[in-house]
C-alpha cells in the first residue's frame, strides 16, 4: 500500500463553507472501486482533501495489490477519526455504502460511521431543471461553473488501468489512477460555489425594497404587479431567471427581483364554523347566528360550507398555502389562496422576506 499528500500551494476556496462545517473538521472523500458492487469489486483507491496549516491538501490511500484493500482502509479510518464531517459528491449512494461494506467484510472498525455529512450532489440535484442541466454529473457542474479540467478517463475505464498496473506495475499507469482521483478531489472543492443556489432557497432572504406598478397587457387591460428587491448573504457563480404561476424572478451574485401579479378584485373569505352563521341571499353574505337572529326568517337560511362567506373588494396577493390569514378564495372549490395587501403590510418588510420565499418556493417547484 502507499500514500501520496499532494498541497494545493494558494488555493482558496470560492465558496463560505465555515458556514457549514469548521473547515479544519471537515475530509472531502472520492473513492475508485474495480467495479459497481462491493460483493464483488474492492476499492483500490481512497482519495481525500482537507485543510490544514491554511493550505488545503490530498492526501491518497492506494492499493498495490488486491490484498491492500484491509491496509488501505485501515489506514483511511484511523485518519478520518481526527475529523467530524464528510464532503463528498453522490457519496451517499455509491462511496460511503461501498466503504460500509468493504469495511464489514474486513471486520474492521469503521470511523466514518456516524459522522455528519453533505453530499454536493443531493444539495443541487434538486435544482437541476432551473439550471438547466441535463445531468449532475461532476463535469457537467464544472462545465456549468466555467471549470476547465481535462480528463482522458472515466471511473469506469480507470478499472482497466489498474487491472492493467496490476500486471505491470507501471509508474504511468499508477500517475494516471492517482491524477483521476486528485482531480475529482479538487473539483469537489471548484464546484462548491453550486451550493449558493441550495442557499438560495434555503437560507434567510431580505426584502430591500418594495414597489408596485401598472402596465397593460396584451390586450390594454390595466394590470398591476408587485416588485420585490431581494438581498442574500450568498453569491451566485451565475445568474438564474425563472417564471411560473404569472410571477417571475431573475438573480446575479447576491442580490434578485421578484415580480408577483397584484390582483383588484372582490374575493370571498370563508368562515370554517358554517354551522353557526345564516346566509342572507339578498346580501350575499353570511352572519353568525348571534346577529342574523335580528333578520326576518324569511330572509335568512342555515349556512353551508360554500356560502359561508363575506365578500371584499381590495388588493390581493396569491399564496401556495396559508402562510398569511385571512386567506381569501375566488370561490369554495377553488384552490388559489389569496391574501389582502393591507396598508400595515405595506409597511412590513419582513413580512416581504418571508412572502418572497414563499413565493420563490412556489415558482420554483410547482407540480
Amino acid at each position: 500500500m502507499k500514500t501520496e499528500n499532494t498541497t494545493l500551494n494558494n488555493f482558496e476556496l470560492s465558496y463560505p463553507l465555515h458556514r457549514i462545517f469548521p473547515l479544519e473538521d471537515t475530509l472531502f472523500i472520492d473513492i475508485e472501486t474495480t467495479g459497481f458492487l462491493s460483493s464483488s469489486s474492492f476499492i483500490y483507491l481512497i482519495g481525500c482533501a482537507f485543510y490544514y496549516n491554511d493550505n488545503w491538501i490530498i492526501k491518497q490511500f492506494f492499493a498495490q495489490d488486491p490484498e491492500d484493500e484491509r491496509a488501505v482502509l485501515e489506514e483511511f479510518f484511523e485518519f478520518a477519526k481526527s475529523f467530524s464531517f464528510l464532503v463528498h459528491y453522490n457519496g451517499n449512494s455509491f462511496d460511503i455504502p461501498f466503504i460500509n461494506n468493504r469495511a464489514k467484510k474486513h471486520d474492521l472498525n469503521n470511523t466514518i460511521e456516524g459522522m455528519d455529512g453533505l453530499d454536493i450532489y443531493r444539495r443541487i440535484n434538486t435544482y437541476r431543471n432551473l439550471l438547466k442541466l441535463p445531468d449532475c454529473k461532476l463535469k457537467t457542474i464544472e462545465m456549468f461553473l466555467d471549470i476547465d479540467r481535462d480528463d482522458e478517463y472515466s471511473g469506469g475505464e480507470l478499472i482497466e488501468v489498474y487491472k492493467d498496473y496490476l500486471k505491470s506495475h507501471d509508474f504511468t499507469s499508477y500517475q494516471t489512477l492517482l491524477l483521476h482521483n486528485s482531480d475529482d478531489i479538487r473539483g469537489m472543492l471548484e464546484i462548491l460555489p453550486i451550493l449558493s443556489y441550495y442557499d438560495l432557497f434555503n437560507n434567510e432572504i431580505t426584502a430591500t425594497k418594495v414597489t408596485s406598478s401598472v402596465y397593460p397587457d396584451m390586450n390594454g387591460i390595466i394590470r398591476k404587479e408587485l416588485m420585490i428587491n431581494i438581498a442574500f448573504s450568498g453569491t451566485l457563480p451565475n445568474p438564474i431567471t425563472f417564471m411560473g404561476r404569472g410571477c417571475y424572478f431573475k438573480a446575479s451574485e447576491n442580490s434578485g427581483t421578484l415580480v408577483v401579479p397584484i390582483y383588484e378584485e372582490e374575493m370571498k373569505f370563508f368562515y370554517a364554523n358554517y354551522k353557526e352563521y345564516y346566509y342572507l341571499p339578498l346580501e350575499d353574505m353570511a352572519l353568525h347566528r348571534s346577529v342574523a337572529t335580528f333578520v326576518d326568517s324569511e330572509f335568512r337560511e342555515p349556512a353551508k360550507a360554500s356560502n359561508c362567506y363575506t365578500r371584499k373588494i381590495s388588493e390581493f396577493l396569491p399564496q401556495w398555502s396559508v402562510l398569511f390569514q385571512p386567506f381569501f378564495k375566488r370561490e369554495y372549490d377553488s384552490t388559489d389562496l389569496f391574501f389582502e395587501m393591507t396598508d400595515e403590510l405595506k409597511r412590513d418588510r419582513n413580512a416581504f422576506s418571508v412572502y418572497a420565499s414563499h413565493v420563490m418556493q412556489a415558482i420554483a417547484f410547482q407540480k
